[in-house]
């Protein structure tokens, strides 16, 4: 079963091709990340134009990749949400037309969830239950999923998302966007012990909040008491410290079977070193190109939601949509 997968919940122009859900056959993403680093941020408006230019020929470039035609494929899958409203609705638009003319389903995709499918393209299937920490710009989550589509959500930011985080830490520091890529590098070339910034605990419950730990890095810059690679990995290293101690006591609690690294922030290095080390059960990670946003995502997750996501062409999209 080949599905065609599309992806423009934020700022990425993304599409996929694949086979039973876990055989990758094309993965096409036109980033506007470097449009949106001038205004240190994505600019939704913005994005949604860029969206409109991009998404035929990203379209193009995956089906010719697979080198399969329109009559090869069995169903359209695409993000109708969480995500940007106008964003959305450019990809949305393009799947229901696409869903028309080539006579195939249409599938409506979690955005959150697509992030968690993308560990199934690889070369084993990941066991249930299983913990998922999904960490992006727009979201932290963690999550039980104990079978394809049965949820129960753990714990979520109730601030900042982690992803969010990096990136106006980053902008704080004067290292440029997207943060997360700009941190980790800047946190590499710290000399001395970097300064041991707050932890946002929480009690024992399972959320996260990160904008106490924003609130630390502003003052620490403007105090310039340490260098910049110093404060970045003292900020790395508290978001690494509660992302991975809250994900482990979820492991051991719901006594999972492995453990679901998804998102943009799970291409981070030292987490997924740390959560590797300290997780009692196997770490399932993407590879680096599949943690941020993909087409390839939607179409596993496609598979999976070939019958309980089928939509028609009344479909909506939802700016909010909580994965449970």
């Amino acid at each position: 079963m080949l599905v065609l997968g599309i992806e423009t919940s934020c700022d990425e122009t993304a599409v996929g091709i694949v086979e039973d859900g876990r055989r990758l056959i094309s993965n096409v993403v036109a980033s506007q990340a470097a449009i949106h680093a001038r205004y240190g941020g994505v600019v939704p408006e913005v994005a949604s134009r860029h969206h409109l230019e991009a998404i035929v020929p990203v379209i193009k470039a995956a089906l010719g990749e697979a080198r399969c035609q329109p009559a090869d494929l069995d169903a359209v899958a695409v993000t109708s949400g969480p995500g940007l409203a106008g964003a959305l609705l450019v990809g949305l638009n393009a799947a229901k037309a696409l869903s028309f003319a080539w006579e195939k389903p249409l599938v409506s995709i979690n955005h959150l969830e697509g992030h968690i499918y993308a560990n199934w393209l690889g070369d084993q299937v990941p066991g249930f239950p299983a913990v998922v920490l999904i960490v992006s710009g727009g979201h932290s989550e963690l999550v039980l999923a104990e079978g394809h589509g049965v949820y129960r959500l753990l714990g979520r930011t109730r601030d900042d998302a982690a992803g969010e985080a990096f990136d106006k830490a980053a902008r704080v520091l004067g290292l440029g966007f997207p943060g997360g890529p700009a941190i980790e590098r800047e946190a590499r070339e710290a000399k001395t012990k970097p300064p041991r910034l707050p932890r946002a605990w929480l009690g024992e419950s399972c959320d996260f909040s990160f904008s106490g730990l924003k609130t630390a890095v502003g003052r620490f810059a403007v105090e310039a008491r340490y260098p910049v690679p110093e404060i970045a990995a003292g900020f790395q290293d508290s978001v690494v410290d509660v992302l991975v101690t809250k994900t482990v006591r979820a492991i051991n609690t719901y006594d999972a079977s492995c453990v679901l690294l998804s998102g943009g922030v799970a291409a981070n290095g030292l987490l997924r070193q740390t959560l590797a080390e300290k997780s009692p059960v196997p770490l399932w990670a993407p590879p680096l190109e599949l943690c941020t946003d993909n087409g390839a995502m939607i179409a596993a997750a496609g598979f999976y939601r070939a019958e309980s996501g089928r939509a028609g062409l009344d479909l909506d999209v939802r700016a909010s949509w909580p994965i449970a």
